[in-house]
């Protein structure tokens, strides 16, 4: 029982003393003291290679909060040190004591969130104010905390991607999965297939004669770099072989038809032709995104693949491969493609419909999105894929928040409010399933933009259930607690309010809904 109390104590200084930071450090230690915060902040980096962090640290510390730090040679009040002590690339010791902080890092990337903890920190106490003297030793319960844009149903700019990532910076969020084709529009420059942006980027979810709006090479080039020099690698999707309208109204030699409702949905894939093209955007692909992944997509494929049956080049296929149906025409392009991803250096992601297409599992990620399809996601465990999950509830950001909004999804009358995406994935399945599983390589929350058509909706929907995943994929479920974090939001709110975020206040359910004027 003295042991449970002391647990208890230790916890509620946590809770007091690191009651800024989000998400939530896992182990705190109080230490006696306080230590004051000088009104002229300076930072030093013990290695060469740590000052490369200094400029975004003191970018964010001056946008975010007001903040004026400057570089010093040495001997800074924030001194930044590797160490092999701490082990883990994502890990992190913050030490504030009574001469000054001292933040460091197994690596570059640990002493960046260390350093991301002492920014939310230093806002609270600001130059002049004091810092309770502590230990903070902490690491990411999850390595993948993601969040996926869909730009293709309604595009939203370079600045609205750059803000979404400063704040999953902040916050420890370290993938952004982006969703840059689909069926209203190719939102990435292909130099070698210019009518996907100049025809296939024409229009949107709204509006299909919407001038062609797309990023061009160089863009993508800034926003990735932007993302690398905080830790956020950057997951493009291609999405195929359904989801491709915009692509075949641009080149329409490799379109394999659709359905009434999904016209022009699919490539075809009983021509040769077609791999030909798609493996040529990948490469180009490849040029553009270090990340060690691509996103295919491969989900759907039936809403628009009746069509095939009709192709002689399917039925050729069909013929030649011993296929007995279109699933397997499907699991056959699927194979395909994967092999070229491969030959190119790269995994595959896909869908949770992936599952059953026989990819190889050393060089598949799937995504389980079908929170109906429980069985599913153990039968991608049993078959030994690495699996993010991102189940529409609670972790489609498209799904309203509140039972009273009107403008978004709803499941059989579930949605997602931000206190289930705190409580994700704690509880969530009762059948089996470890979130343990060291198969299970982290959660994502997904944005898709049917009914998200300006930036103002955009951080409405997104803002603050960002800072709830973060919470949910870093901290521990020891540290959780829901109801100290809905306290502990009033810091981000306020940061919220004071970057001009369009946020919903859960405090005051009852406000409006948030659109923004039509662009």
């Amino acid at each position: 029982m003295r042991l449970i109390f002391t647990s208890l104590a230790t916890l509620l200084l946590l809770w007091c003393n690191a009651q800024p930071i989000t998400p939530f450090p896992n182990r705190y230690q109080p230490q006696p003291g306080q230590l004051a915060v000088p009104a002229k902040l300076t930072i030093s980096a013990a290695e060469k290679e740590l000052a490369a962090l200094i400029p975004v640290f003191a970018r964010s510390a001056k946008d975010f909060y007001g903040i004026t730090v400057n570089e010093k040679s040495r001997n800074g009040f924030i001194r930044l040190v590797r160490t092999k002590q701490i082990s883990g690339a994502e890990a992190y010791k913050l030490t504030i004591g009574k001469n000054g902080v001292v933040v460091e890092g197994g690596s570059d990337q640990g002493c960046f969130y260390g350093l991301q903890s002492l920014l939310q920190l230093l806002n609270e106490a600001q130059p002049g104010g004091t810092l309770n003297c502590a230990v903070i030793e902490d690491q990411p319960r999850f390595g993948w905390r993601g969040v996926m844009l869909d730009e293709s149903r309604h595009f939203f700019g370079k600045e609205q991607v750059k803000q979404i990532l400063d704040l999953m910076a902040l916050q420890k969020l370290n993938k952004f999965h982006w969703h840059l084709t689909d069926v209203p529009g190719w939102r990435i420059e292909i130099k070698q297939y210019p009518r996907l942006t100049t025809t296939g980027g024409i229009g949107n979810h709204t509006d299909p004669a919407a001038p062609a709006r797309f990023y061009t090479q160089e863009e993508i080039a800034e926003i990735v770099e932007y993302a690398r020099q905080r830790f956020i690698e950057v997951i493009p999707e291609i999405d195929m072989p359904g989801h491709a309208t915009a692509a075949v109204k641009a080149y329409p030699e490799f379109n394999g038809g659709g359905s009434e409702r999904y016209p022009d949905f699919t490539f075809n894939p009983g021509k040769e032709g077609t791999y030909t093209f798609l493996t040529n955007i990948l490469r180009e692909v490849t040029g553009l995104f270090p990340s060690d992944y691509i996103h295919i997509g491969g989900d759907e494929v039936h809403f628009g693949n009746e069509h095939w049956s009709a192709l002689p080049e399917v039925q050729q296929l069909m013929n030649s491969q011993k296929l007995k149906n279109l699933v397997e025409v499907e699991h056959y392009f699927l194979n395909r493609m994967a092999d070229s991803i491969q030959t190119i250096g790269k995994k595959v992601v896909g869908w949770d419909e992936v599952v059953t297409a026989g990819l190889p599992n050393t060089n598949t990620l799937v995504m389980w999105w079908r929170h109906d399809q429980k069985p599913l996601l153990n039968k991608a465990i049993a078959q030994h894929y690495e699996v993010v999950l991102c189940p529409r509830i609670p972790l489609y950001f498209d799904f309203v928040q509140n039972k009273t909004h009107t403008h978004g999804r709803k499941w059989q009358g579930s949605y997602a409010p931000i206190e289930a995406v705190y409580d994700f994935p704690d509880n969530y399945f009762s059948d089996g399933i470890s979130v343990t599983d060291p198969l299970v390589k982290g959660i994502q929350a997904n944005v898709w933009s049917e009914t998200i058509h300006t930036p103002e909706r955009l951080q409405f929907m997104l803002y603050p259930r960002l800072s709830a995943l973060a919470e949910a994929a870093w901290t521990e479920s020891h540290a959780k607690n829901r109801e100290r974090f809905l306290e502990r939001m009033n810091s981000m709110l306020k940061l919220y309010q004071q970057k001009g975020i369009n946020f919903f206040d859960y405090r005051n359910p009852d406000s409006p809904e948030i659109f923004g004027p039509e662009k």
